[in-house]
Order: C-alpha cells, then sequence, then structure tokens
C-alpha cells in the first residue's frame, strides 16, 4: 500500500503491440490493474491494483524510489548491510518489484525472491518494467503466507513484508504465528521488515509492534510525525531482528532529509508505543460441543 499521490497531468495511450508498458487497465488474476504514465520525470509509470496505488516505476532508474515509505525501508536496510553484501532477501508482496530492483542496483551480489499470489500481474511486470532477471530478482507465484513456511531455516537476512488486499494487510500475515515462521527462515542477524498501513488511532500499528517484539528482541519503528500522532491514515514501517537496529547515525539524518521527514523511534520508544496492546493471533474455531 502506498501513500496518496496527485494524480498524473495527463495521460498517453501507446500503440497496441508496443514493447514495454502501454497506458490502460488490464484483467488480472485478482481484479483489474491500471498502468499509468507518470509525467512527473523520465519514463516513469503508476501501477494501480483495483483502483489502489501500489507501485511506481521509473525504467532505466531503479534507484529512485517515489513513494516515501520505500525510501525509509532503504535507508534502514543500506544502513545495516554493506553494499558488497551477497544479500539474501525475501520480498512478501510484489506489485511492480520497485524494492527488489532497488535492492538489485544497490546490492549488486544480491538474490532476490519476490512472491506475488496474482499470477497474470507478475507476468505483465516482467513484461513490461527492466526488472533484473532469475538468480538475482526471481518472481515467485504464491500466497506469503504459505511460501514463507515452505523456506529453509536460516535461508535469507531480510524479509520485507509490504503484502496489501485494498489498504489492509490480510490478517494471516500479521499474528504472532506467522512472525515466528519468518523469524525461523531469518539467519542470525535478519531483519523482519514490515510496512503497517492504518488508520489515525493507530490500533493495528501497536498490535503489529507489540506481535513482533513478542518474536523479536529488538525492534524500531519508522514514520512520519503527523502518522505517530495520530493525525491521519498512512505508514507505519516496523522491523525486528535479534540484534540492534538503527543505530547508525547517518540513519537519523537521512530519514530526515527526505521530502517526508521522519521519525526512527528506538526500542525504548517501540516498548512504549506497543504496551498494552495485543498480540495478534491465528483464529482457531472452537472445538464443538461434546
Amino acid at each position: 500500500m502506498a501513500p496518496a499521490r496527485p494524480a498524473p497531468r495527463r495521460r498517453q495511450r501507446e500503440a497496441p503491440g508496443a514493447e514495454g508498458p502501454v497506458e490502460g487497465r488490464y484483467d488480472i488474476s485478482s481484479g483489474t490493474a491500471e498502468l499509468v504514465r507518470d509525467f512527473d520525470g523520465g519514463d516513469a509509470w503508476l501501477l494501480k491494483i483495483n483502483g489502489v496505488q501500489s507501485s511506481h516505476i521509473v525504467i532505466g532508474e531503479p534507484e529512485r524510489l517515489d513513494f516515501e515509505y520505500m525510501r525509509w525501508i532503504a535507508a534502514l536496510v543500506e544502513s545495516t548491510w554493506d553494499r558488497e553484501v551477497p544479500l539474501r532477501a525475501l520480498h512478501l508482496g510484489g506489485g511492480a518489484c520497485s524494492m527488489a530492483r532497488y535492492l538489485a542496483a544497490r546490492y549488486p551480489q544480491a538474490r532476490q525472491v519476490v512472491v506475488e499470489i496474482d499470477a497474470k500481474l507478475a507476468e505483465l511486470v516482467r513484461r513490461w518494467f527492466d526488472i533484473p532477471k532469475a538468480p538475482l530478482v526471481r518472481i515467485r507465484v504464491g500466497e506469503a503466507r504459505e511460501v514463507t513456511e515452505t523456506l529453509s531455516p536460516g535461508s535469507r537476512d531480510l524479509i520485507i513484508r509490504d503484502v496489501f488486499a485494498g489498504s489492509r494487510t490480510p490478517e494471516p500475515l500479521t499474528t504472532l504465528q506467522f512472525t515466528e515462521a519468518a523469524r525461523r527462515v531469518l539467519a542470525p542477524g535478519g531483519v523482519y521488515l514490515v510496512n503497517c498501513g492504518d488508520a489515525p488511532t493507530l490500533q493495528l500499528a501497536r498490535a503489529e509492534a507489540a506481535t513482533i517484539g513478542r518474536v523479536f528482541p529488538h525492534r524500531v519503528i519508522i514514520a512520519d510525525p503527523p502518522m505517530l500522532k495520530g493525525r491521519r491514515y498512512g505508514n507505519v514501517i516496523i522491523a525486528g531482528s535479534d540484534v540492534p537496529l538503527g543505530q547508525d547515525p547517518q540513519l537519523v539524518r537521512r530519514l530526515l532529509g527526505g521530502a517526508v521527514p521522519a521519525t526512527l523511534w528506538q526500542e525504548d520508544d517501540v516498548a512504549g508505543f506497543a504496551q498494552g496492546s495485543i498480540v495478534l493471533e491465528d483464529w482457531t474455531p472452537p472445538s464443538p460441543a461434546t
């Protein structure tokens, strides 16, 4: 889920059969994808899924991230690993693979898997955009939880959960049981990073922070101050690890220097934010009466 952006100033449709992206609406497995040319600069495109902004791509410029929450994710990742590291990343939620393209450019030795539930969408984005080929970026069609639970222990350094059905993350991807599965897949020192879309009440973000804190001893939160003060709907980035996060002083400067300045909350602030919130659990039906 991406923050709201202004509508493009004009539209232009390319000739049918043209190579690369063509502006228009497309039937996909989960509904409708809409591809809109963005004339803010470069060969830029906005992808909407069932009317909700999903991804922004600038062809030929993988290091350009238009959505601010993705810049926050990138800043945290780059404060954690040097660029020479052969990073093993798992992206839960594909869209147009914006983050995978970015990390492939920044981490040339990285090996990434993007899990996308919509087979038709996965086919289209491969055709439209300059996504690095496997094994650099492999798109795996499947449901995020099912795929995660099949992966080998310690096989990933980074898991980014950015899965939305409309404006909400599916509940099975927010629970304690799923978070435990994610930790099992992570190598020591790995990072589980989630994009939580929430309303001004911040009820879900608090519960997600509490749930992640039950599994990981270290947590940080990144969001812009109006969001953390409960003034609007938006994105809250929550990360957990078995090692401390956000220790690089350059990270704070980078977050403050963006177009939408963000706050980094360290462990005490996150603990206070999550205090008293429920830990999200898988729902199981009650046993029949005997």
